[in-house]
């Protein structure tokens, strides 16, 4: 897209968190240029940009209650799907008027997910069904459920889980404050069995009913709160049987409740809230042209 900078002003963006993973939200309509990954990096920057986990792109709609959304991570890359950022847009889109009910279709690169809202600050999100291998996964003929893995030196037991996007969740061999994340994390991340990079996730069971989690976030780093990432833990530690339905996943930003289905349909509930909202100057990212 080929931008006339001269006189565009400003863009109106929001900004979001949920458990402390946090968002800027733009509207496709009132962007004028494309979201190309130099701008995405700039605008996430919190040194020189808003600061966020990524962006919400979202838009165009393209029937009652259904709308597009693209979700950008921090180096650039778009995924295909965020837990926490589907409650966002959900309560966004309710905030401004642009729901006739408590339910909404977005439409995103991991299909149709469908956020409702609850009421305050909470939104219970159909996450659709959770597997445990397919395109996503490289190295393996079916699942990997409880699989082994070696990376940074060490080896590890993991269960594969694509709620849309992949994750690798991993039996701690540490306590959860002594996970090397920021070691361990980027080597599991690339590593060779998943075609196109994977989440990662500590885990320790607290109860039947309970799990402690950290998470290495595919393109982004350690955040505070991943709502993909808490939705693949309790999936994969019902299918273990280390737990059962429903799973309520603490992590350092706070807690999630996920319900795993017989059929592995998986349903997430958490808050989502504004922080603020304010204008982009354009001249900021015309040097990125």
């Amino acid at each position: 897209m080929t931008v006339k900078w001269q006189g565009l002003g400003k863009v109106q963006f929001s900004k979001w968190q949920g458990l402390g993973n946090n968002y800027i939200v733009l509207h496709r309509d009132q962007v004028p240029f494309d979201l190309t990954p130099a701008r995405v990096r700039l605008l996430c920057d919190r040194n020189v940009g808003i600061g966020s986990d990524g962006i919400l792109l979202v838009g165009p709609q393209t029937d009652e209650d259904r709308f597009r959304l693209q979700i950008f991570n921090p180096d650039g890359s778009e995924a295909e799907m965020c837990g926490n950022g589907v409650r966002m847009v959900a309560r966004k889109l309710q905030m401004e008027g642009s729901l006739t009910g408590d339910v909404v279709t977005l439409e995103t690169e991991a299909g149709e997910i469908k956020p409702t809202l609850l009421g305050g600050d909470s939104v219970r999100v159909d996450m659709g069904l959770a597997r445990f291998g397919g395109e996503k996964l490289a190295g393996f003929e079916g699942e990997a459920v409880n699989a082994a893995l070696h990376a940074a030196g060490r080896n590890f037991t993991f269960t594969f889980v694509d709620v849309g996007n992949p994750h690798a969740v991993i039996q701690s061999p540490w306590p959860l404050e002594l996970v090397p994340l920021h070691e361990v994390g980027p080597m599991i991340e690339e590593h060779r069995f998943f075609a196109r990079k994977a989440n990662v996730e500590f885990v320790k069971v607290v109860s039947p009913h309970e799990a402690k989690v950290r998470v290495w976030e595919r393109g982004v780093g350690e955040t505070r709160a991943c709502g993909t990432g808490a939705t693949a833990t309790a999936v994969a530690l019902v299918k273990t049987g280390q737990c059962s339905s429903p799973v309520t996943v603490e992590l350092p930003g706070g807690r999630l409740d996920v319900e795993v289905a017989n059929d592995w349909r998986v349903f997430m509930t958490g808050p989502a809230e504004e922080i603020y909202h304010g204008d982009l100057s354009l001249e900021f990212l015309r040097h990125l042209e």
